[in-house]
């Protein structure tokens, strides 16, 4: 995480914060108030400038608020974390916001923007070359449905409730009738077990920090 990446974030943080104090108590030499950032806290970082608690010391010098971090295993729990008051502020994945809006009516305060100018990035998903589902996508038949031949199949996805790996396609596949949500819609815990049910038990949904997450 590099400061420059989520200058939307922070412009719009400082702002807010600038707003708050040029309305509150005339003593300016003590911190305007508080603020919480709930973050996926690494035990070490190879890369000093993505420590975290840089960004947080940053917005503490230039907000006069005392800035912390709410440590979290993962992006469902920041959405726990917001939910429950125990944060401010989460910086996390469009999918992971995107739930936090639909489940409990969290708001957007600001999106890391491409170089390009774009807020958005694309999913891909891929199959083994030598798989019927490859098979069915090639061979010019209508009548033959590579996304049907993907139920009892080993899925790997990039992470618990990611965007690209996990929400947009099993979206897909619930959107058109391939599968149905197992359990409770309301509840997030229910897109794992509709994963396990449509794929296999054997899927792998990797945690944050353990091999092929991300």
């Amino acid at each position: 995480m590099v400061l420059k990446s989520k200058a939307i974030i922070i412009n719009l943080l400082l702002i807010t914060c600038v707003l708050s104090g040029c309305m509150g108590g005339e003593n300016q030499e003590e911190t305007q108030g508080s603020l919480v950032i709930a973050f996926e806290v690494q035990a070490d970082y190879e890369n000093i400038d993505e420590n975290p608690q840089i960004l947080a010391d940053y917005l503490s010098e230039k907000m006069n608020y005392d800035v912390t971090l709410y440590s979290v295993s993962s992006e469902g729990a920041m959405i726990e974390a917001l939910r429950f008051g125990n944060a401010d502020v989460a910086i996390m994945d469009g999918g992971s916001a995107w739930v936090g809006w639909q489940q409990y009516d969290l708001g957007v305060l600001g999106a890391d923007q491409k170089s390009d100018g774009r807020t958005y990035y694309e999913a891909h998903a891929w199959v083994r070359a030598d798989s019927e589902m490859a098979d069915a996508h090639l061979d010019d038949n209508r009548y033959t449905d590579p996304f049907s031949l993907l139920s009892g199949k080993t899925s790997c996805h990039t992470g618990w409730l990611k965007s690209a790996g996990m929400l947009m396609p099993m979206g897909y596949l619930i959107g058109l009738g391939y599968t149905n949500v197992i359990g409770d819609p309301d509840d997030i815990e229910t897109l794992r077990n509709t994963v396990y049910g449509y794929f296999s038990e054997d899927s792998s949904i990797p945690d944050s920090g353990t091999p092929y997450y991300g």
